[in-house]
């Protein structure tokens, strides 16, 4: 295997690496899982993988990824089993719960409910919100900058919108007034967009639900891989997040939260475990978590989320946010120093951000240059409208942009080779021929070569583009 080594001679003409940068994110903050990993290129080569796609699914922890073969042997069912794994299997699980907790800074009595995503997290939620003899009482209410997952559950039940200002300030006041107006028993927002990387200001947001009466949870799937979160002192009712974004595998979520909605909720799922007694045609439901984690649970995804947790909590916290900040402002100055390259964002006064950076290129479709990017210098990123569509409406992004995004394990020349290939593009176009494939680009006549046990070549997987309006 020919391996393609990066030539520092094509760093971007915009400016050259400063020594802050340069010590701040040379190298990654923690090691992941196929950090190392080559790509192979459409021209013929190798190189090792620039994964900017951490923002849809992060790569694992290595610490993680340890553990994981650490406990599996002692994998089993769990609650039910009297074995010897089966008891070390419920220990691990149920000792899960309060190292989550823990990380998120959670009260002594919130309850700590495993599924599988945020989305699932959510869903829950939308079922345990509170009723008066069988109607809801009072609505949702949430921005349009929210990713689906915290934006559909709520469709199901009494709910109201807002359109977000093109500041924050301004966003609080539109989310002030509505409050203001009454009927609303939870305000549902995202705690970091998953499309530009601006935080909200989660505190504030929770202070001023409460003092209208009403309740607040945060979708924190992108704030929690980034930024360390008390729920307790920032009072925040509910938070949900997921393992996969927060370098753990297997796809794990979490809600945790104040247990008096979740206990008189719907049960999430109908089945074994979640209930005190069953009866041929009527139920008795548990309370506590089990009330909601019906059937075997995903033992090995909450103790790679509790495990991954753990580690960031060890973190030097100035050094992580330095890490990041590096890269992103690296970034961005080299993305805004390209000619017909637009950086978008949501408020003009936003001023803190996770490693998240979106943008389009004048003149080139977002998937073509996601494919090129790929294809042809062994970076990964994402494009579309990432699950966000009337945020991308707004935007004035109705076909899609490009996301780069990025965490511990990136390291500053993840964002050069980035950068070396759009400059590239803009000056040279593209260097290969592309073509629409059940939905995606892809090069045409692609002969790489990818591993014997992977079932699908580039275009043969097919892809849900989201372009209808």
């Amino acid at each position: 295997m020919s391996t393609v080594t990066f030539d520092s001679n094509i760093i971007p003409s915009f400016a050259a690496e400063t020594t802050a940068e340069a010590g701040a994110a040379a190298r990654p903050l923690a090691a992941v899982t196929g950090a190392e990993l080559q790509a192979p290129l459409i021209q013929g080569g190798h190189v090792r993988y620039a994964n900017l796609d951490y923002g849809a699914s992060a790569p694992a922890l290595t610490i993680v990824s340890a553990h994981l073969n650490e406990i599996l042997p002692y994998y089993a069912s769990v609650h039910r089993g009297a074995g010897y794994a089966s008891q070390i299997s419920t220990s691990v699980y149920e000792n899960s719960r309060n190292i989550v907790r823990e990380f998120v800074g959670g009260r002594a009595d919130d309850s700590v409910i495993f599924t599988r995503n945020t989305t699932d997290s959510l869903n829950l939620l939308a079922g345990c919100l509170p009723h008066t003899d069988g109607q809801p009482v009072g609505e949702v209410l949430y921005l349009d900058i929210e990713h689906h997952a915290n934006l559909l559950p709520w469709q199901g039940v009494p709910h109201r919108s807002v359109v977000a200002a093109t500041t924050l300030a301004a966003t609080l006041d539109k989310l002030r007034a509505e409050l203001a107006q009454g009927g609303v028993s939870l305000l549902a927002v995202t705690g970091a967009s998953n499309v530009t990387g601006e935080i909200l200001p989660i505190a504030q947001l929770a202070s001023l639900a409460h003092e209208h009466g009403a309740r607040i949870v945060v979708d924190a799937a992108q704030l929690a891989p980034h930024r360390r979160i008390n729920i307790a002192e920032a009072d925040v009712d509910y938070l949900v997040f997921s393992g996969h974004k927060l370098y753990a595998p297997f796809g794990a979520g979490v809600v945790v939260g104040r247990p008096d909605w979740l206990d008189s909720g719907i049960p999430h799922l109908a089945g074994g475990g979640a209930v005190r007694e069953a009866r041929l045609d009527s139920v008795s439901w548990a309370t506590g978590p089990a009330r909601h984690e019906g059937g075997s649970p995903n033992v090995l995804g909450a103790a790679t989320l509790a495990r991954a947790t753990q580690v960031l909590a060890g973190l030097d916290q100035e050094a992580w946010h330095a890490h990041e900040a590096a890269i992103r402002s690296y970034l961005v100055e080299g993305l805004e120093a390209i000619d017909g390259v637009t950086v978008h964002r949501i408020f003009s006064d936003s001023e803190d951000t996770i490693g998240v950076v979106n943008f389009s290129v004048e003149g080139f479709d977002a998937g073509l240059v996601a494919a090129y990017l790929a294809a042809e210098h062994g970076v990964g990123l994402r494009d579309g409208r990432f699950c966000a569509h009337p945020l991308l409406k707004r935007l004035g992004l109705p076909s899609g942009s490009l996301r780069a995004s990025f965490g511990v394990g990136s390291r500053l020349e993840d964002a050069t080779r980035l950068l070396a290939g759009i400059e590239g593009l803009k000056r040279d176009g593209l260097g290969w021929d592309y073509v629409v494939d059940e939905g995606r680009w892809v090069p045409a006549n692609d002969h790489r070569s990818y591993p014997e046990w992977a079932p699908n070549t580039p275009g043969t997987a097919g892809a849900a583009p989201c372009t209808v309006d």
